[in-house]
């Protein structure tokens, strides 16, 4: 949900989806249009989704058995994306680094180290390097400038300060070589940590964190005919040609605003099962679909990927397939991978399925990194029972997701009315299941059955009707669908 004001009244205006190019004043009823340069690439390029952070200066938690205080902040903006640090003091003296991005948060502190360390042009994402007596996986490396500091900070920031990091895993231990003042890089290590770990306190408020991710970037105007000034309704999809319903008069609309009715169009075009701004309650969390893009792979498969947002539980990928509907989420703790064909995630082993490249086709919404149409990335699959473990590899990057499939009543009890129900794979009848059951039953007995023997027949006749019985009371009942 993005808010702005009224250009009229002043009234605040709420878009209900991140891909609506028109709101309605609930006060002066004027109709209200965002910017063209802010939705010109709607379909083609998605926007990055602002201070999401529940984190602000002043909120408190403990660590071990030590309390800490967030007294700083320094936000970082990179080609894909952007990141928080967050500067935190403890009770006993010590400082450290609270790590903020994509919703997935670590804590570092500064350490002294003698060995050897890479040359940050030789850091690739996905490839181990012995460090600190460990080895280590490379995530991701990143050049980013800072976009502007806050509160105390233990050195001085501004314009033009520049961020070279590489950053490692090794299940929940996380360690950052930093380079932004040349070589040898400065050593940050400690692990990966949720919230509720940390028993923070003093966060901000879902409300405060909606309004501030959800800023509509540039202007919006009123789309009012220009001959008798009243509010003009837009539908989109249905007509281009719009007439005022109070002096019937044609509104000639201008450029930009016909770029902005064009983008409208696309999005009632991209038909997707998920509407963008359809609200679930998952796992006790209220979440929103923030954000939809489709992708397909080198056979030309499609699949479409719907971003889930929650100030209090983070970020939740829908994945829309053939084979039916997964739920992702990237682990708190990374994978053991050395590139070959299994994975290991605490005691399950994955074994490689599939090895692809996934190209973006479609992109609209707000996601926490930009995305564009034409985007790819390497994606390995690896698998155990129904669960699937997913790699994300660019030259930048590498990101893990657990995913598992979602039935479809799931996905109705979520969602309710907000999603196309008519497009979800229909649940197999429970009469259905029982006659499957039988066949069953008939297949394993088929040599008793065929040669006729009395007690083959009565004990495979008391076993269907004690399948099948069952099946029809629970029909009768309702249970059936």
């Amino acid at each position: 949900m993005q808010k702005v004001s009224c250009p009229s009244c002043g009234a605040p205006v709420q878009f209900q989806s991140p891909a609506s190019v028109m709101a309605v004043c609930e006060y002066c009823k004027t109709t209200v249009l965002k910017d063209a340069d802010t939705v010109k690439d709607l379909g083609r390029m998605a926007d990055v989704l602002d201070d999401y952070s529940p984190i602000q200066i002043g909120t408190s938690g403990r660590f071990g058995n030590q309390e800490f205080t967030v007294v700083g902040r320094i936000q970082l903006r990179y080609e894909a994306g952007l990141w928080n640090e967050w500067y935190v003091l403890f009770a006993d003296g010590r400082d450290a680094w609270l790590s903020d991005g994509s919703g997935l948060f670590t804590l570092t502190f500064s350490k002294q180290t003698d060995g050897p360390l890479p040359a940050f042009q030789d850091i690739n994402p996905g490839n181990t390097y012995a460090l600190l007596g460990q080895h280590w996986l490379t995530a991701e490396t990143r050049i980013a400038q800072c976009t502007g500091g806050q509160g105390e900070l233990p050195f001085r920031v501004g314009p033009g300060w520049q961020a070279k990091v590489a950053d490692f895993r090794n299940g929940r231990g996380f360690l950052t070589l930093d380079y932004s003042d040349g070589d040898p890089p400065a050593v940050y290590v400690g692990q990966a940590v949720t919230l509720a770990e940390l028993k923070c306190q003093l966060l901000r408020d879902d409300d405060t964190i909606r309004d501030s991710a959800g800023k509509v970037k540039g202007k919006v105007q009123p789309l009012d005919c220009p001959s008798c000034g009243s509010s003009v309704r837009f539908v989109p999809g249905l007509t281009r040609q719009i007439v005022c319903p109070s002096c019937r008069a044609q509104v000639d609309t201008t450029a930009r605003v016909a770029q902005v009715l064009d983008a409208a169009h696309r999005m009632q075009k991209a038909d997707t099962t998920l509407q963008l701004g359809a609200k679930a309650t998952i796992g006790g969390s209220a979440y929103e679909a923030i954000g939809v893009m489709r992708r397909k792979d080198e056979d030309g498969e499609v699949w479409t990927e719907y971003l889930l947002y929650s100030p209090r539980g983070g970020f939740l990928w829908l994945v829309e397939t053939g084979d039916g509907w997964f739920s992702a989420k990237a682990p708190d703790d990374w994978p053991a991978w050395n590139g070959g064909d299994t994975v290991r995630l605490g005691a399950q082993t994955f074994r490689k399925e599939y090895d692809y490249i996934a190209t973006v086709v479609f992109a609209a919404g707000a996601f926490n990194w930009k995305v564009h149409a034409g985007d790819t990335a390497r994606v390995i699959e690896f698998a155990f029972g129904k669960k699937s473990l997913a790699a994300e590899l660019t030259n930048d990057e590498l990101s893990w997701s657990l995913s598992a499939p979602v039935p479809s009543d799931q996905l109705r009890a979520w969602f309710g009315t907000a999603i196309q129900a008519d497009r979800l794979p229909q649940k197999t009848p429970i009469r259905k299941i029982a006659e499957y059951l039988i066949y069953g039953l008939a297949a394993l007995n088929i040599g008793p059955l065929l040669a006729g023997s009395e007690g083959a027949w009565t004990y495979f006749l008391f076993a269907a009707a004690a399948i099948y019985l069952p099946a029809m009371v629970l029909s009768w009942m309702g249970e059936d669908s």
